[in-house]
């Protein structure tokens, strides 16, 4: 790991207190991952929710679910924000 990468997570296990191991794991599933399998999808969003320790609804998982799955991501950040928004 370069130094830059580990300043990185050091930074992300200060400030959102997240193991770098985690990091990795969910690296690791969405690479192998197949983004229009919905269960596949729904196991990461609620994932990286955890990893985040972040709450989303229901309704709000069903949305991202459906656009990931749909290939109907937003392609803008500000859009992108909207999406992920509680």
């Amino acid at each position: 790991m370069s130094e830059f990468q580990k300043g990185v997570f050091d930074k992300l296990q200060q400030k959102a207190n997240i193991n770098p191991d985690e990091v990795y794991n969910v690296a690791n599933n969405v690479k192998n991952a197949d983004f229009s399998d919905e269960r596949t999808v729904r196991k990461l969003v609620r994932n990286l929710s955890n990893l985040a320790n972040k709450r989303i609804s229901k309704e709000k998982e069903d949305q991202i679910v459906k656009s990931i799955t749909k290939n109907n991501m937003p392609s803008d950040m500000q859009s992108l924000n909207r999406l992920f928004k509680n």
